[in-house]
């Protein structure tokens, strides 16, 4: 974070992967007691080199997952470009780390040039996660790859706590929409959309909420709950704190805090 996408050309973008891949693991390996494992950072701006360098990361370096951001360069995930890295995770059987990625440049107010006073991190950031999921799902990267585990940043964006929206609501996708058909999306999946969501993983990232946190228990469960703190920016005693107070037996708690990842 920053994604490299945003920042540099396609051949830098994927050089400067590979040297942090390669960075990354060497810490690993000097230091195993304190950093056990690490994800991969991986450059879309070349799909096939994405593949490829996640091959290389997992295989030769020992990384345990990548993480990719909710668009490349504005460019939505769900394009069939993208989808080879996310069948190399499936067959790989390890998780890609969904980040947000969206900057003051996206207004909130077409009569503004930027967005204001930090909406885009506060309140877009869950938003751009929680479209980015909707996009998967109705790709139908679920059907495609059912056991493939993709772990959601910040408690999984606003899906938790608008489960209402995203379920009945989406039911009747295409009622509100005039300017195209879509009316084949919903019946092509092979499972109620609601239940794609579900699949997905969320971290406790949350900064210490201790009303959001239970809502991605509640929504994502237990065992699809994983420890997080957005460090240094995020409150670890805090995070800690709102975990204590969620509802969990003693089993539930160790795999939150352990055993999930």
């Amino acid at each position: 974070n920053p994604p490299l996408e945003d920042i540099l050309p396609a051949g830098a973008a994927a050089d400067l992967a590979r040297r942090a891949n390669d960075a990354l693991a060497e810490l690993c390996a000097r230091h195993p007691d304190r950093f056990p494992a690490f994800v991969a950072t991986l450059s879309l701006l070349d799909p096939e080199g994405a593949v490829r360098e996640a091959g290389r990361a997992i295989t030769a370096l020992g990384a345990r997952g990548v993480q990719v951001f909710t668009n490349v360069a504005g460019k939505p995930l769900d394009r069939p470009e993208y989808q080879p890295l996310f069948a190399a995770l499936a067959a790989h059987d390890l998780p890609v780390w969904l980040h947000p990625a969206r900057t003051a440049a996206m207004t909130d107010y077409a009569s503004e040039p930027r967005s204001r006073l930090e909406m885009w991190w506060c309140f877009g950031w869950p938003y751009e996660t929680s479209v980015a999921m909707a996009r998967l799902v109705l790709s139908g990267l679920f059907d495609r790859h059912p056991a493939l585990k993709v772990i959601t940043h910040h408690g999984g964006g606003m899906i938790p706590a608008f489960d209402g929206r995203v379920g009945p609501g989406m039911a009747v996708l295409g009622s509100r929409t005039t300017d195209e058909d879509l009316s084949g999306v919903l019946p092509a999946l092979r499972r109620p959309h609601l239940d794609y969501f579900r699949l997905f993983y969320a971290d406790t990232a949350l900064f210490g909420s201790a009303t959001g946190l239970p809502a991605s228990l509640a929504f994502f469960g237990a065992d699809h709950l994983v420890f997080a703190t957005d460090a240094p920016f995020g409150p670890l005693p805090e995070t800690l704190a709102a975990i204590d107070t969620l509802d969990l037996t003693e089993a539930q708690r160790h795999a939150v805090l352990h055993g999930n990842a």
